[in-house]
């Protein structure tokens, strides 16, 4: 009988390789011989901004000139709170020149989930926004072991103006930071004290919600990112066309490897465009032609539903994929037809360092008859994929289990979480905890989730974190927070919330007391007040029962 050792989906391989050598022993290696290849070619592009493979090798060696010079060391960590801008770039590249690991850190996560990133990296660095550093980083930097802020703009970069996304903005200098352009431009020339970077070394800190909700960082080893970044160019075709286009944010790991890492290897222009907004990213793609892009289906939805899209602004593209939430068979059809460019499939977690199955380049995912799921492509060379039930033992191919992975891509752990490493992690596979199957051919095919975690736009979150938020309400007595199915979102946060007797509250303060203290995608669109949270005899709620209730009755509440 046919099993996953042997490896059915290669017959869909074409002319790929069954297995990749990692082509660099380290990212930075990596970048070095994109640079030594096309040294005046386009690094950057932001807006009307230009910035040369040769521009960011000396900016970022003057930024980690200053860093070893400021204490800086060897396996330190540097964390990056901006948004897609080339700074995030310049940053990356220098925290691996001074022989540090970059910890990414969403732009939209406010001073709770900054301090807990902040404190659990043990970040002595941190390159900020002005304008998150005064919202948000000012209060928290404080009680951590950070030493050193270097703040910057979101108009750096670019001259001209676009009032769409800069409007209000202006210049911020804040009391205990350093300007970043200042501190490299006074190193402009210098080169920072030679490091040794190993494959195993630690190039990206991920931040991921795991089993207990609290964020755990994933550690993506400099092997991780250059066999991942390997998989795109080769089998995306991530910048073998021309530019990247980057609509994921560069802190997910998506953004990381499908933008960053694969236009550092191609090489190949990454063009930036500071946060998703449809309007300016269909101006990009009509300035920078870019021919490869990979975002969650809600982002090429919103473009899509732009009122100016037309069929010209995505006639440079030649490839596009889609990862992160579900896509379904008819937004894929949809996407093809208004666009003429197929939308591909592929699926990974911050634990695989993006890509663990892909659907080869110009083919079709196949639809399960059954379930109506659109296949989320085979899995990738140097990869074996399994399905396996609770006791981790294997099940026959079209039986439905838990997703496993193995392979160049899958992380050694979680930073300084031994015992919840070895639970994910057992053996060095990684339990997805994604519930799917594998056809006959080798097609995989998500199901359901194990966990509860909700996937809203592509972002995950965990109930747990909102429901604490939720508790610091007074009215609030319980809560329990489940994700229910949106059109636009692919599923939103919805929370049930018993009151403390004799208290008076509103689901719209509920909303507004989460909105206020989390970062956008977490808080709940919906909060349904009942009397009584269910729960088991042991005082378990029942997380279940209120998703059934949900789906039995998709009005109750307010929507």
């Amino acid at each position: 009988m046919t099993g996953y050792d042997d490896r059915p989906w290669l017959a869909l391989y074409g002319d790929q390789p069954a297995d990749y050598d990692v082509e660099f022993g380290d990212a930075l290696a990596m970048f070095r011989a994109g640079l030594a290849r096309d040294p005046g070619g386009d690094a950057l592009r932001y807006f009307d901004g230009r910035t040369t493979r040769r521009e960011l090798d000396e900016l970022s060696d003057a930024l980690a000139a200053g860093l070893r010079a400021s204490g800086f060391s060897p396996g330190d960590r540097l964390a990056i709170y901006l948004q897609n801008v080339p700074q995030f770039v310049v940053a990356v590249v220098a925290t691996w020149k001074a022989g540090g690991t970059v910890v990414p850190v969403n732009p939209m996560s406010r001073q709770r989930e900054l301090s807990h990133l902040l404190a659990d990296s043990g970040a002595t660095a941190l390159v900020a926004l002005e304008s998150l550093y005064d919202r948000v980083a000012r209060e928290v930097v404080p009680g951590t072991d950070v030493r050193l802020v270097l703040t910057t703009s979101e108009l750096e970069f670019q001259s001209r103006d676009d009032a769409r996304l800069f409007a209000g903005i202006g210049r911020q200098r804040h009391e205990g930071t350093t300007d970043l352009a200042g501190f490299t431009g006074q190193r402009r020339g210098q080169e920072p004290p030679p490091v040794q970077l190993r494959p195993d070394d630690v190039a990206f800190l991920t931040y991921t919600s795991g089993t207990t909700g609290v964020p755990k960082g994933a550690m993506n080893t400099h092997r991780n990112v250059v066999f991942t970044a390997q998989v795109y160019r080769d089998w995306l075709h991530a910048g073998r066309d021309g530019p990247i286009l980057g609509i994921a944010p560069l802190f997910h790991i998506t953004g990381l490897i499908g933008h960053l890492a694969a236009a550092l290897l191609a090489p190949a222009p990454l063009v930036l465009a500071y946060r998703f907004e449809p309007r300016v990213v269909l101006d990009a793609l009509l300035e920078h032609r870019p021919a490869f892009t990979i975002g969650a289906i809600t982002a090429l939805d919103a473009l899509l539903a732009a009122p100016d899209s037309t069929r010209d602004h995505y006639s440079s593209l030649t490839s596009v994929y889609s990862g992160g939430a579900a896509v379904s068979p008819t937004a894929a059809k949809r996407f093809q037809e208004v666009t003429g460019v197929r939308l591909h499939s592929a699926y990974g977690l911050t634990e695989t360092t993006s890509p663990m199955t892909v659907t080869p380049f110009g083919s079709p995912s196949p639809v399960d008859p059954t379930s109506g799921a659109l296949s989320v492509g085979v899995p990738a060379p140097s990869t074996v994929v399994r399905i396996q039930d609770d006791d981790g033992r294997d099940l026959p191919l079209g039986e439905v289990g838990e997703i496993v992975a193995e392979g160049p891509q899958v992380v050694a752990g979680y930073w300084g979480r031994p015992e919840e490493s070895a639970a994910a992690l057992p053996g060095g596979a990684l339990r997805s905890g994604d519930v799917g199957f594998m056809s006959p051919e080798g097609w995989v095919f998500i199901v359901d989730r194990k966990k509860d975690m909700i996937n809203a736009s592509g972002y995950k979150v965990w109930p747990r974190e909102v429901e604490d938020v939720l508790a610091e309400h007074p009215a609030v007595r319980e809560s329990a927070v489940v994700g229910v199915p949106d059109e636009k979102r692919g599923e939103t946060v919805k929370a049930y919330v018993s009151v403390v007797p004799g208290a008076a509250v509103t689901a719209e303060e509920l909303i507004a007391h989460c909105r206020e203290r989390m970062a956008a995608y977490k808080y709940p669109r919906q909060v349904e007040i009942i009397e009584e949270l269910p729960k088991t005899v042991t005082g378990k709620i029942l997380r279940r029962e209120l998703r059934d209730r949900w789906s039995e009755d998709p009005a109750a509440g307010p929507g």
